[in-house]
């Protein structure tokens, strides 16, 4: 009886008004974190029976990744998808979640994320934006030319950079940086521009980096974030059952993506050994060093965020 009940009021919904969202996100169709989302927009609209459709434009081909955010608080856009990084300046507590050499597994990244969940919520609200769910990309790990033993071993090579977090890692470990785009890699690894460089098992997968480096540490540096969000003014204009869908979509969508991430993870680890790479984890010592380094910039990282920054790293490295 009960669910009769809610289908009359979602169709009664439904023959009123139908509610239609667009959601704009920069990464490809491929991508496992485009079809999580097209799979949280199907599940919107199965459990509201149509009084809420959500349309997916990946490969920014409604507003290119950088101007997601500020398109969906103009409201120019209902919906978006973005790498958490890419909101520092306007937000700088979502860059907890790209401190090298804090987070070592999927479970310490799941509890940094729920530290850094209020705050994001928070901030989020004051901009007019709602956050539904985030998913990592797989862990950050570190291609080579050679076998890395210690952070000495870094001297003279040239690391790939791509923000400011990875020039001050390159400059940590006394490499050199080279700045180059994900979009150049493959021509940067062509030229032998590289001798190192620090991004996820899929992102070696996609370039095909065994063409230049044969080796592949697992070092779990950090794990990014992608955060879905919304307009807030166009959630609030939902009807309290629809918000209640969209919701309990997110949630579901949030724990399936972390999953997917880790099947990622796994396969494209295969991928990279089926391509003649050596992959293995660092030497205890080297770890121990890497650790170092990134208590060392989760220190620099507080300092310049402020206090805001200690709810998160206080309770992460002081109450386990």
């Amino acid at each position: 009886m009960k669910l009769l009940l809610i289908a009359a009021l979602f169709a009664a919904t439904v023959t009123h008004a139908q509610t239609r969202w667009q959601l704009a996100t920069g990464y490809r169709a491929e991508s496992f974190h485009t079809q999580n989302i097209v799979w949280f927009a199907g599940e919107v609209e199965r459990t509201t029976a149509g009084a809420l459709r959500i349309e997916v434009r990946p490969n920014n081909t409604l507003y290119k990744l950088g101007d997601i955010r500020q398109a969906v608080q103009a409201g120019q856009v209902q919906a978006g998808e973005t790498i958490m990084s890419s909101l520092v300046e306007a937000i700088p507590i979502a860059g907890a979640d790209a401190i090298p050499f804090v987070v070592g597994n999927y479970a310490d990244a799941k509890r940094l994320w729920d530290l850094q969940r209020p705050l994001i919520d928070k901030h989020f609200a004051a901009q007019g934006l709602k956050a539904l769910y985030a998913v990592p990309w797989p862990p950050q790990g570190l291609y080579t030319v050679a076998p890395m033993r210690s952070a000495s071993d870094f001297k003279g090579m040239r690391m790939r950079t791509y923000n400011q977090a990875t020039v001050r890692i390159a400059e940590m470990l006394g490499a050199t940086p080279v700045d180059v785009p994900m979009v150049d890699v493959k021509k940067a690894l062509a030229g032998g521009q590289l001798d190192s460089m620090i991004t996820s098992a899929v992102t070696g997968v996609e370039n095909q980096v065994w063409s230049q480096f044969r080796h592949y540490h697992e070092i779990n540096a950090w794990f990014p974030k992608n955060i879905v969000f919304v307009n807030l003014q166009a959630f609030d204009a939902l009807q309290p059952a629809v918000k209640q869908a969209v919701l309990n979509a997110a949630g579901e969508a949030e724990l399936r993506g972390w999953a997917m991430s880790q099947d990622e993870a796994a396969g494209s680890t295969r991928k990279l050994k089926a391509e003649g790479m050596q992959v293995d984890r660092i030497a205890p010592g080297f770890e121990a060093e890497l650790k170092r380094l990134g208590e060392r910039f989760s220190r620099e990282w507080v300092r310049s965020v402020g206090n805001e920054a200690n709810l998160i790293f206080v309770p992460y490295y002081f109450q386990r």
